[in-house]
């Protein structure tokens, strides 16, 4: 394995109580679900930036997903990203790390581990998701 520095083609993973932690001490939460999922329950505070669009072929990718991320956030940034159950983010958060982001963790499970960990209040809304029950 190459251990020169560069960008990877993993993400770096955390659980959601190492995310709420990392959020705790100045990460930002970078919440790449669809603006529609985004708004059936989120996280306080979150930046909503889809990395994927519903489209009638199926999901494609955000074009200007980067482009986004750059308008509010520096590459410097502490970032924590999350989808529904992690496969978004998890592209999310490589995609960042080859532009020169250092700092990203993405939560494992996304924001459905965050619901089931109780974070997101008593009423938050689990959204159905094909790799999660």
């Amino acid at each position: 394995m190459d251990s020169s520095k560069g960008p990877s083609e993993e993400a770096k993973n955390v659980d959601v109580y190492t995310a709420k932690g990392l959020l705790s001490i100045g990460y930002r939460y970078l919440d790449v679900r669809t603006t529609e999922e985004f708004e059936k329950g989120h996280v306080e505070g979150a930046l909503n930036i889809p990395y994927m669009f519903t489209a009638p072929e199926g999901r494609v990718k955000n074009p200007d997903f980067i482009d986004q991320v750059l308008e509010v956030c520096n590459k410097d940034d502490h970032l924590v990203t999350a989808c529904n159950a992690g496969g978004r983010g998890r592209k999310a958060a490589i995609d960042l790390q080859h532009i020169g982001f250092e700092h990203v963790a993405n939560i494992e499970g996304g924001y459905s581990a965050w619901v089931d960990a109780g974070f997101a209040g008593d009423n938050a809304e689990k959204l159905a998701c094909k790799s999660r029950p």
